[in-house]
């Protein structure tokens, strides 16, 4: 197929706008300098494609990424041109250590377990294998507590054992600013980072970015705000990335009365124009927008009648004209006319979830610069 037949063969088209990423990027790494920016690129790059995210984010000059699992590493060190540093934030399963020293990759040592397990690696080797340490300071999710990072910061071998190349934990409310908890929480790190001195620190994400340069430290690590994403109310000057669209289907009329959908939810109080437009659950469209969201064409809101079916949704186009709207036209899921964070807000999740569900069936767009490039569907990951 040439790319002209790639598009048309898919019923919807994701495009993801590499510029707005770049700027993003840029204008998180201006806000925290002189801490240096990295960038979270897990779950394929919150869905939107390692193999396009990771050159680009490159190319603006990030030399710092952050994956969730080993299984993830690979691909974005494929993805980068040059030297980068990759951490793994969950750490490594058991018996994985071998894999990720050999490829070089650093693991992020969460639990007493993982720090041993590493350090056995390292002797068996006989030299100090890289490594951070993630200590808990409020959330209760990864990292160790901070009396076993006393226990290790008086362990004379540990350090002979481990390179510690940094020192993170994470913000529970960083969105929320207002929130006591975050002075707490860097209090808290205060205290770990009296233990290992000499090790570049990070504890901001994307909405830390945003906070009081006391929250900068050595490293930020911004997900969600690079790729459009709310980072809270501090947030400024992000730009969209994401446009998401599907194609009419069918187009009819229907009387008063009539029933719209599986179950039936949506009755007609009036004669009403339908559009049944190519996007479901299973392309990432969450099944609770149901009678309540809303596709856009042309800046007019068509909202959706009935549940979201696998496969398709429908939406009223009775404020509309009559034949403005015809099958194989294009309408708006995400876009000028309603973000992503609003969608996000219809659906009552948040933009990460909406981001990293989107499927494998739409046809993406890449644009960086001018240039244009295609990934057929199903060919992206």
């Amino acid at each position: 197929m040439t790319s002209t037949d790639e598009h048309n063969a898919c019923s919807s088209r994701l495009t993801v706008d590499l510029d707005a990423l770049r700027h993003n990027y840029r204008t998180i790494a201006t806000t925290v300098s002189p801490a240096r920016c990295s960038a979270v690129v897990k779950a394929n790059a919150y869905g939107l494609g390692v193999a396009q995210v990771v050159p680009a984010l490159y190319r603006e000059g990030c030399r710092i990424f952050f994956v969730a699992q080993l299984c993830e590493a690979a691909a974005v060190k494929r993805a980068a041109s040059g030297d980068i540093t990759l951490f793994i934030l969950n750490g490594l399963d058991p018996g994985s250590e071998a894999t990720c020293a050999d490829s070089g990759f650093i693991p992020v040592l969460n639990s007493a377990l993982q720090v041993a397990r590493w350090r056995a690696l390292a002797r068996q080797r006989g030299r100090a294998l890289p490594a951070a340490l993630q200590v808990d300071s409020g959330m209760s999710r990864l990292g160790l507590p901070l009396a076993c990072a006393r226990e290790l910061a008086a362990d004379q071998e540990f350090r002979s054992d481990v390179d510690l190349q940094l020192l993170m934990t994470h913000l529970a409310c960083a969105d929320e600013p207002g929130r006591p908890v975050n002075d707490d929480q860097l209090a808290a790190f205060a205290s770990a980072r009296q233990l290992f001195p000499d090790v570049p620190a990070s504890i901001a994400n994307s909405g830390g970015s945003f906070l009081p340069p006391s929250f900068h430290l050595d490293i930020v690590r911004p997900g969600i705000a690079l790729y459009g994403g709310s980072a809270g109310p501090l947030a400024h000057d992000i730009r969209a990335v994401v446009q998401l669209e599907a194609r009419v289907v069918q187009c009819r009329e229907i009387a008063a009365g009539t029933g719209v959908g599986y179950g039936l939810t949506h009755v007609a109080a009036r004669p009403e124009r339908l559009a049944t437009i190519a996007i479901g659950y299973a392309d990432g469209w969450p099944r609770c927008l149901g009678n309540k969201g809303s596709a856009w064409r042309n800046g007019t809101r068509l909202p959706f009648v009935g549940r979201v079916s696998m496969d398709s949704t429908i939406v009223d186009t009775s404020t509309i004209t009559s034949g403005a709207l015809n099958e194989g036209d294009f309408v708006e899921l995400i876009g000028p006319s309603q973000s992503l964070d609003q969608v996000a807000a219809d659906a009552g999740t948040i933009s990460y979830e909406i981001l990293t569900q989107l499927g494998r069936r739409h046809h993406r767009i890449y644009t960086e610069e001018g240039r244009v490039h295609h990934v057929p569907a199903g060919e992206w990951a």
